[in-house]
C-alpha cells in the first residue's frame, strides 16, 4: 500500500502531458496543415483559403493548470483566430477560452477570453498584449479549480472568474474537458468587427505551439473516476497549489495593472448590452 501511495504521489506531482504532441495530441481537422516537429516538442498549425487546422488532447480533465507557449501568426494576420481552450461537448457544454484575434500589420493582437457553463457564455473580456506575441514564444495559462478560473499571460493574471453559484451563476465544475487548439478564418467578425478581411496573398498563415504542460486531474469516462480522487464530487483532494490557487496582494496588483492599461472590453460594464441590469457576478469583486 505504501508503494502504491508513493507511485500515486509521484504521478500527481508531474505534468499529465509531458510535452510530446506525438503521444498526447489528436489532429481534429486540417490534415497536413498540422505539423509536429522537433521530436514532438513543437506543433505548428496553418491556415489557407481551403481550411484551417486544429488538435485536441487525448486525455480529458476535471480541474487543473494548463500551460501552453504560443507564437502567433506574424505580419498581416487580419481575420485569423488562433485558440487555446478547454471544452466539453454537447449543447450544455462547458468551455474556458483563450482566443487570439489577428490584426493588420502594426496593430496589436486582441486576446479574447470567455467562460461557458451549461452551454451559456456571454462573459467576454478582451485585452491587448504589452509585447509582440509573434516575435517569440510566450506562455498562456488557465488555472481551473472548483473556486475560480484564472487566466495568466507569462504568469501575470489578466482575469479571474470566481465561482458565484450562491448567486445563481453557473460555474464549470461537473463536466470533464479536453484541451483544444486551432487556427481558423473568422474574417466575418474577428478583425474590427469583420470590417477588415483576410488577405489570402499572405497565406499560409502559421501559429506555433510548444511546452504544453498539464498539472491536472485526468478523468476516466470508462470508470467515472479522476486521477485526483474517486468521483467528480471528490476529484479535488490533494495538496497541489492550483487546486486552491487565488491571487495574493502582488497578484491583485498585477491584475489591476493589466485591466487598467490593457483591457479593451469588459461585459460587466457594457450598459448598452445589459440594459435590464448587469449579470449578478458583475456586482462582486473580481478577486
Amino acid at each position: 500500500m505504501l508503494l502504491q501511495l508513493s507511485i500515486l504521489a509521484m504521478f500527481l506531482l508531474f505534468p499529465a502531458w509531458a510535452d510530446n504532441f506525438y503521444q498526447d495530441a489528436t489532429v481534429t481537422f486540417g490534415d497536413q496543415r498540422t505539423q509536429i516537429k522537433e521530436g514532438g516538442r513543437l506543433l505548428a498549425l496553418s491556415l489557407d483559403k481551403i481550411s484551417g487546422s486544429g488538435f485536441q488532447s487525448k486525455n480529458e480533465y476535471l480541474f487543473g493548470r494548463f500551460d501552453m507557449q504560443l507564437k502567433l501568426v506574424p505580419g498581416n494576420s487580419a481575420g485569423t483566430v488562433t485558440t487555446f481552450y478547454l471544452s466539453s461537448q454537447g449543447a450544455g457544454h462547458d468551455e474556458i477560452d483563450f482566443e487570439f484575434l489577428g490584426n493588420s500589420s502594426g496593430q496589436p493582437y486582441t486576446v479574447h477570453t470567455n467562460v461557458y457553463s451549461q452551454g451559456k457564455g456571454n462573459k467576454e473580456q478582451q485585452f491587448h498584449l504589452w509585447f509582440d506575441p509573434t516575435s517569440s514564444f510566450h506562455t498562456y495559462s488557465i488555472v481551473w479549480n472548483s473556486q475560480r478560473i484564472i487566466f495568466l499571460v507569462d504568469n501575470i493574471p489578466i482575469r479571474v472568474f470566481n465561482n458565484h453559484e450562491e448567486l445563481g451563476v453557473a460555474f464549470p465544475k461537473k463536466q470533464a474537458m479536453r484541451v483544444y487548439a486551432s487556427l481558423w478564418n473568422a474574417d466575418d467578425w474577428a478583425t474590427q468587427g469583420g470590417r477588415v478581411k483576410t488577405d489570402w496573398s499572405m497565406a499560409p498563415f502559421t501559429a506555433s505551439y510548444r511546452n504544453f504542460n498539464t498539472y491536472a486531474c485526468v478523468w476516466s469516462a470508462a470508470s467515472s473516476t479522476s486521477s485526483c480522487g474517486g468521483s467528480k464530487a471528490d476529484s479535488v483532494n490533494n495538496d497541489q497549489a492550483w487546486q486552491t490557487q487565488e491571487l495574493n496582494a502582488n497578484g491583485r496588483n498585477r491584475l489591476r495593472w493589466v485591466q487598467q492599461k490593457y483591457m479593451i472590453y469588459n461585459y460587466c460594464v457594457d450598459a448598452q448590452r445589459f440594459s435590464q441590469g448587469f449579470p449578478p457576478e458583475c456586482k462582486r469583486s473580481g478577486f
